[in-house]
């Protein structure tokens, strides 16, 4: 075995993990991005494009997260609880496929005009993801608490925000559509939307408990 072979062998494979859930966070906001753009675009084939795009961003998020996986079971040292990492993981994946959920949804039930709520869900999202990426490149280290901290408390607030619009614009739907099709449509995807930030809340109280127990 060379030196250079030896000194990799004794280096620590704890690091991979940081790297993976910066790429899986890294993917979330191409997704946020991609999303939040395509509810903003008027042209009905640019917009389908865009959405049907976030279908290989979900893939690939899936590929990392089981590459995740596969480290935890082949690596005893982790940067912190097997079981954190395992949640976290679990918590990001969620995240991506309730917006390629949301996105399949607005193809496949030929939603042509893009609502406001449905606008302002997509701003929320897109803001919330941008949050916990910011959050999660920062857990290399642990350097930057409070940075940690500040990320946490603004998807809480997103989350938040996401309650009340999905609150304001059950009410508008229920009191100015009349198609009952229509009312069915737009509140499942309401709901679906609204559960992204849930899940963003949940990967944010994971990276809570992570720096509460390693601060």
């Amino acid at each position: 075995m060379s030196l250079k072979s030896l000194l990799n062998f004794f280096q620590p494979k704890d690091k991979i993990f940081y790297s993976l859930f910066e790429q899986v966070t890294s993917t979330l906001a191409q997704m946020g991005a991609t999303f939040h753009e395509a509810m903003h675009e008027t042209d009905y084939q640019k917009r389908v494009s865009l959405l049907k795009s976030l279908e290989d961003l979900e893939h690939k998020n899936d590929e990392v997260t089981h590459q995740i996986f596969i480290e935890l079971g082949r690596n005893f040292i982790t940067p912190f609880d097997r079981e954190d990492i395992h949640y976290l993981a679990t918590s990001l994946d969620d995240v991506a496929d309730y917006i390629w959920g949301a996105a399949k949804r607005i193809v496949n039930y030929n939603m042509v005009d893009i609502d406001a709520s449905t606008k302002s869900f997509s701003s929320v999202i897109h803001n919330s993801i941008s949050e916990l990426h910011k959050g999660v490149k920062e857990l290399r280290g642990m350097k930057n608490m409070r940075a940690i901290t500040e990320a946490c408390v603004r998807i809480n607030s997103f989350e938040n925000e996401a309650d009340d619009l999905l609150d304001s614009s059950m009410v508008a739907l229920f009191s100015t559509e009349t198609d009952p099709i229509e009312v069915i449509k737009k509140k499942d995807l309401y709901q679906m939307l609204e559960i992204v930030t849930d899940k963003c809340e949940d990967a944010a109280n994971v990276i809570e408990s992570i720096i509460i127990k390693y601060a």
